[in-house]
């Protein structure tokens, strides 16, 4: 058998070599190829990805904006219902005590609730007379006496009017029969005692008038007393109704 030579053994060592260092070069270039293929997809991903999160950031934002704004716009409507209610509660409030003091005067002068306030009384008495001389017809208190001065005293601002203690209203009926008079069916027996409340001095001073009603009954012979800043109380007119005028 032939022995191969040194330099035979020294070329195919070489050749081994060669061979090793170009297949590790190889994979190492093929490693490094691949690697950075990949590192530049990545890199292209990671890009095209921060730019979509960017951009829908961005649309989040400007919706979130528009939401402001829009929520700005429903609190400005909000405070101006609340001011708007405020106003009406206020306005409300100051027409519920206008209503209420209206229904209140109202009730008072239907005779609807008792009555108690300084006044005046207007008491009218039968004027003196001898039978045997003249007609005492002439001398007596008529209805039509009892009316001029109810008449004058509710001109003259008077809230609640009572004859003899009974309260009337606007549809009194008042009748003369002899001696006495009828107030919606109750007779009263001279002298009639008239109360009126209101202010002492305007009813005073509105039945002293000169040629007024104190002049006119003192010239039909009827005697008639002023009483004026007197303390009056009048019940309910209802409750007069509902015990049948009985006192």
């Amino acid at each position: 058998m032939k022995m191969p030579k040194k330099n035979d053994r020294k070329s195919i060592s070489k050749s081994i070599i060669f061979s090793l260092v170009f297949l590790v070069l190889g994979f190492i270039m093929a490693y490094s190829y691949s690697l950075s293929n990949q590192r530049e997809a990545e890199s292209d991903f990671t890009g095209a990805s921060f730019f979509e999160q960017k951009e829908q950031y961005r649309k989040e934002l400007i919706e979130q904006q528009e939401r402001n704004k829009e929520l700005r716009e429903e609190l400005g409507d909000k405070q101006k219902a609340v001011q708007e209610f405020e106003r009406s509660v206020v306005d409300g409030e100051e027409n519920y005590t206008e209503y209420a003091r209206e229904a209140e005067e109202l009730r008072r002068f239907l005779g609807l609730v008792p009555v108690m306030g300084k006044g005046l009384k207007v008491t009218l008495e039968d004027g003196d007379y001898t039978a045997d001389h003249v007609n005492p017809n002439d001398y007596i208190v008529h209805e039509s006496h009892v009316f001029q001065v109810i008449n004058e005293l509710y001109i003259s601002g008077a809230e609640a009017i009572a004859v003899n203690g009974q309260r009337i209203h606007g549809n009194s009926h008042i009748v003369c029969t002899g001696p006495v008079i009828t107030v919606d069916g109750i007779q009263h027996p001279a002298p009639f005692t008239i109360e009126a409340i209101g202010s002492p001095e305007v009813l005073t001073a509105s039945m002293e008038l000169p040629g007024g009603v104190q002049d006119q009954l003192v010239n039909d012979n009827i005697i008639i007393t002023l009483d004026s800043g007197q303390s009056i109380r009048m019940p309910a007119l209802l409750s007069e109704l509902d015990t049948g005028g009985s006192r």
